[in-house]
């Protein structure tokens, strides 16, 4: 079986930590600087504090207007988001009864915004699944194959052949790592960076 593109890392190249200025949730703001990183502006929560991605080129200005736009814009998300925790639980619920037999019983489903080199990720002890927010707006037997693979994780934590085997219940599971592979790889692209400023 190829490389899970569920579970990717990555390292900043560089962070600074500010205080937040617009009466954010969160106590801290990390503002991590990249060579790598070009145009593109993004942002999470981890913890209680929220982590903003910028390019290394960025002025004292434009850092903090981005860090203003980037705290609303999460603000919105997890507002919206609150919402779809419910019905993310319902249709977990549906897929283990579908694929898993029902054996599959996750205690929580919900949307997170700190998981941007994983799609999603299970912890077996607590029965609960995360999936991250960028999957919001992919394909629904993208998100349902995700929520499959989270599921099969209750079923049996590791990655070995078991666990591909009861993978292979839903049955676009090649068709949806396919598909994330794909977006993996276009967010390696130079000219894809530009596309997805905010």
């Amino acid at each position: 079986m190829p490389a899970d593109p569920l579970h990717r890392s990555g390292k900043p190249q560089r962070s600074t930590t500010n205080q937040p200025t617009n009466g954010s949730r969160a106590s801290a703001i990390e503002v991590r600087r990249s060579a790598r990183r070009r145009r593109t502006v993004s942002a999470y929560r981890e913890g209680d504090r929220t982590v903003v991605l910028i390019p290394a080129r960025m002025s004292e200005a434009e850092e903090q207007r981005w860090v203003n736009v980037m705290l609303d814009k999460l603000a919105a998300q997890e507002s919206r988001r609150a919402l779809g925790d419910a019905e993310l639980a319902e249709r977990a619920q549906r897929l283990s009864d579908q694929y898993f037999d029902g054996r599959a019983r996750p205690a929580s489903v919900r949307w997170v915004t700190n998981q941007n080199t994983r799609w999603g990720s299970c912890t077996p002890s607590e029965a609960s699944i995360r999936l991250s927010h960028r999957l919001q707006g992919m394909p629904e037997y993208v998100v349902d194959y995700v929520l499959c693979h989270e599921l099969a994780h209750l079923l049996v934590p590791g990655h070995g052949p078991r666990f591909w085997r009861l993978l292979e219940a839903y049955p676009r599971t090649e068709r949806a790592r396919g598909y994330l592979e794909g977006v993996v790889a276009a967010d390696r692209l130079p000219h894809a960076a530009g596309a997805r400023e905010e």
